[in-house]
């Protein structure tokens, strides 16, 4: 996911004055208006620079949009890289993580939200007329992505994770805040299952209850295995002799190391199947493993000598099916 810069957007620096950002924003509008411009793209960027402009001009949602960009840029503003949403809470639709415009759409949010917070302080909305009292009001539900290890999925843990989000204070002013949370991690949650904390939400109004917090799994990247819902694949490391000859081999799986039979004759990329061996569940994943022929290095004389005596004795062309000679 690209990270849009709207300093960028606009071709200003990040401390420029309301009147160098609104200079900007006129010339790039003159510029990209798609009644002067009819190149390819000149409207797409025209929007672009009026999303820009929407937010640099408001010092509200210019000091959020800074204290977010903070939070998910690299140096100098770079766009961050895959993943900068981990651990970043969001409002949205149940079960959806942020994609290009989301940021863009949690922003609006989150000023609108601010908005009638302070409407609601002006004008007393939010209370009873008949009874002078708050109304309670559920919070919002807020969601964040999160990362585990397989092994956390296979024997379930408790972790504590780090999590991100603007919220208003008091004022209804939008800040950055940092919290932690002990999140239990059920056995068998599988990448893209939800794991709901029921109150950890935004906090309600007038007595209301709190909203909760939805984590969306996914699985760190891991120097064996990779999934597909609760089935694991890893490849699994053979010679030429044992794929050629048969035999048994010991292979690692999140339950411990195992003994497994390689058929004679076995090639590369073949699979076996371990029942049961994937992530738990009912019923369970199962793990399989891909044969991967490793050649040995001819770094010596005994090792060139085998395969000097293997080419010798062994008739084989394996370019005979394109019509060449060996």
């Amino acid at each position: 996911m690209k990270f849009r810069d709207y300093y960028e957007t606009l071709g200003v620096a990040r401390g420029a004055t309301e009147a160098e950002i609104k200079a900007a924003y006129r010339k790039l509008a003159r510029k990209y208006h798609p009644d002067v411009n009819k190149e390819a793209g000149a409207e797409e960027q025209f929007k672009a620079v009026g999303e820009a402009y929407s937010v640099l001009k408001d010092t509200e949602k210019r000091a959020a949009y800074d204290g977010l960009a903070a939070g998910v840029s690299g140096p100098n503003g770079a766009s961050p890289g895959p993943g900068w949403d981990r651990g970043f809470e969001f409002s949205g639709a149940q079960g959806e993580g942020p994609n290009q415009a989301e940021f863009q759409d949690f922003m609006a949010g989150l000023f609108k939200q601010a908005e009638q917070q302070r409407r609601a302080q002006g004008r007393g909305q939010g209370f009873d007329s008949g009874q002078g009292h708050a109304q309670p009001l559920r919070g919002e539900d807020h969601h964040a992505d999160i990362e585990i290890s397989f092994e956390d999925s296979f024997a379930g843990a408790t972790r504590e994770l780090g999590l991100r989000s603007v919220q208003l204070d008091a004022q209804g002013r939008p800040h950055m805040v940092n919290r932690t949370l002990s999140v239990k991690i059920p056995a068998g949650v599988k990448a893209g299952q939800m794991i709901r904390l029921a109150g950890q939400g935004m906090p309600g109004e007038g007595g209301g209850a709190p909203g909760d917090l939805f984590l969306t799994v996914h699985f760190a990247a891991h120097p064996l295995y990779q999934s597909n819902g609760r089935d694991l694949s890893m490849k699994l490391p053979v010679t030429p002799w044992e794929a050629a000859l048969g035999g048994k081999v010991h292979a690692p799986t999140l339950a411990g190391e195992v003994e497994v039979n390689i058929a004679a004759g076995s090639k590369q990329g073949g699979k076996l199947r371990l029942r049961g061996k994937g992530l738990p569940g009912d019923p369970p994943g199962d793990l399989y493993l891909v044969l991967d022929i490793v050649w040995p290095v001819a770094e010596n004389e005994q090792t060139r000598a085998a395969y000097e005596q293997l080419a010798k004795a062994a008739a084989f062309n394996p370019r005979a099916h394109l019509g060449v000679s060996a």
